[in-house]
């Protein structure tokens, strides 16, 4: 039996059956937040990349569904070095997605329809194209302007040396040779893109100008934040070298050394700094943790009561589809937030991975692919859409909060045969063409099977080209027909609203090899993982399945089924 923790702070008691309950229910406890990539949701104007008036218009889509808020990918004004992920302005909208008008707009249309607004912000780097940073190249070195990042003297004769060994997450070295009065100088620190220079969040101007960010975009009436790469802000002073390959991933061993620039300690008081700026405004501002954190346990420190409000749990979207695996990562993760008082965070796409109607189109136990392009293994597109249905059915179950990545209700797959010569990620030209990236999982999605770009914009003209089988996936395909992905995910989240899922507490029922079974107030799930169809309980009410059950009511392999007994 296991209780989940729903609530939040330390005020909590336990009733006689052990189960935690706190009062003061907070709405993002149990939100289901739906993740919009901007320039691949909705083109108004026809220029082939999504903006924001074409989130406003298809917001209806979002209400339909039934989520509680929206998450925005950045629409910052940016040179688009990593699509947006390379600020050169913080409280400005880049003209490719819109004005400042249009985030208004956008923000009190989302609010008039119930909807909360998170966005984006990124502070572990800005673009090379923020004037920090062309101060600093210009004021030279030594100089306080170059104290804002991470610059430093190379290694070896004349200082042609990178000053450590670090790699970048796209591939190469994570360091860059300036030029100073006309010669080679400086190195900067980018752990991304040469285009992405580290702050240095050691100086206190970095700190005082991202509080001031915090307020600006408070002030204009957004829910909170999600902040990306949390978990690397802040690097170990001495740079030391890293001999192992650079992942994103702090690392899996509690008690091993972790990289110098993941998951320093020093990063949980620049969040518990922000906290109290979000805990200064009305209305339950959020603050979401994209930390790369493993294991669990180091993750929990983010959501610790007077730091963040949410972290994504990696570990569960890497777990591989076997009820051993999943039955594990899930007890750590509700373990683990359990200790420090916050809820859960379940995720299975977003806009960094392959979706996972793809990944799990694969064979179990494939390492994680960071993107899937022609000549790679491809996946079986119908056992990944089965597999993935099954997947979001067992998440949506579970207590805590939800996220959905933009096309998953639609049971969109990875774009696994998008041209190599139309790839626009980063990691494609700095690995050496040996890592496709994550275009595939970004590409505008459909929602008119007949009309031009799929409804996506009021023209043929798409940012990454889509392939032809995306007309079987189209909204409008889709909406009212029983059965289909998009019903599926609306059922499920009408259910899970109305049985309280997300507040509710988890009581494990089997954990074998090829079953689980858990309780969630009301309602039993089940997912079968085995390759042999299993029973329903006698008398049970089956209220949803992720497909349909056997003529005798048998619930078949890779199949999630909501019942009440």
């Amino acid at each position: 039996m296991h209780g989940s923790n729903t609530g939040e702070g330390s005020e909590h008691h336990r009733d006689a059956a052990g189960t935690v309950r706190r009062p003061g229910r907070r709405w993002w406890t149990e939100a289901v937040i739906y993740q919009i990539y901007p320039r691949s949701f909705a083109d108004s104007d026809g220029d082939g990349i999504g903006d924001l008036p074409g989130i406003t218009a298809r917001l209806g889509h979002l209400t339909e569904l039934g989520v509680d808020a929206v998450w925005l990918s950045p629409f910052y004004p940016s040179p688009q070095a990593d699509a947006g992920y390379d600020v050169a302005d913080y409280r400005d909208v880049d003209p490719l997605f819109g004005r400042l008008a249009d985030a208004d707009k956008l923000i009190a249309e989302a609010r008039s329809r119930g909807l909360r607004v998170i966005v984006d912000l990124v502070p572990n780097h800005t673009s090379s194209a923020h004037r920090w940073f062309l101060e600093a190249l210009a004021a030279g070195p030594g100089s306080p302007a170059r104290q804002r990042y991470v610059f430093r003297d190379g290694k070896g004769p004349e200082g042609a040396e990178p000053p450590n060994d670090w790699q970048s997450v796209f591939g190469g070295p994570a360091w860059t040779r300036v030029t100073d009065d006309g010669h080679p100088g400086q190195w900067y620190l980018h752990l991304f893109d040469t285009g992405q220079p580290d702050l240095n969040w050691d100086h206190p101007e970095v700190r005082a100008e991202f509080l001031d960010i915090l307020r600006f975009w408070l002030d204009r009436g957004v829910d909170g934040f999600r902040v990306d790469v949390a978990h690397g802000l802040v690097k170990q002073a001495d740079l030391a070298d890293w001999h192992e390959p650079q992942e994103i991933l702090s690392g899996k061993e509690i008690d091993k050394p972790r990289p110098p620039m993941w998951d320093q300690d020093g990063v949980h008081e620049i969040y518990r700094e922000w906290r109290r700026v979000l805990d200064s405004y009305d209305g339950e501002r959020v603050l979401v943790a994209e930390a790369w954190v493993e294991p669990v346990e180091r993750l929990a420190a983010y959501v610790r009561p007077d730091e963040m409000h949410q972290a994504f749990n990696f570990e569960y979207l890497l777990a591989a589809w076997t009820a051993p695996a999943q039955y594990a990562v899930i007890t750590r993760s509700l373990e683990a937030t359990d200790a420090v008082g916050a809820p859960t965070t379940w995720v299975l796409s977003n806009h960094d991975v392959v979706r996972h109607a793809s990944r799990l189109g694969l064979p179990i136990g494939t390492v994680r692919p960071n993107g899937i392009g022609i000549g790679d293994e491809q996946p079986d597109a119908a056992l990944g859409l089965r597999r993935a249905r099954a997947a979001t059915l067992l998440m949506l179950a579970l207590p805590g909060s939800a996220y959905l990545y933009q096309g998953e209700e639609l049971g969109l797959p990875e774009h696994t045969t998008l041209p190599d010569e139309a790839r626009q990620d980063p990691t494609w030209e700095r690995s050496g063409h040996t890592l496709r990236g994550r275009d595939g999982c970004r590409v505008p999605i459909p929602w008119e099977a007949d009309a031009p770009s799929y409804g996506f914009g009021p023209t043929d003209a798409s940012w990454l080209p889509q392939p032809p089988l995306w007309a079987e996936y189209a909204l409008d395909r889709q909406r009212g027909v029983p059965g289909s992905t998009y019903e599926l995910y609306r059922t499920a989240l009408r259910l899970r609203h109305e049985h309280g899922l997300g507040r509710g507490t988890l009581f494990w029922l089997e954990s074998g090899d090829e079953v689980l079974t858990f309780r969630n107030g009301r309602l039993t799930v089940l997912t079968n993982f085995g390759d042999a169809s299993v029973p329903v309980p006698g008398g049970a009410e089956v209220l949803h399945a992720s497909a349909p059950l056997d003529e005798d009511g048998r619930v078949p392999t890779d199949v999630t089924v909501w019942f009440r007994s």
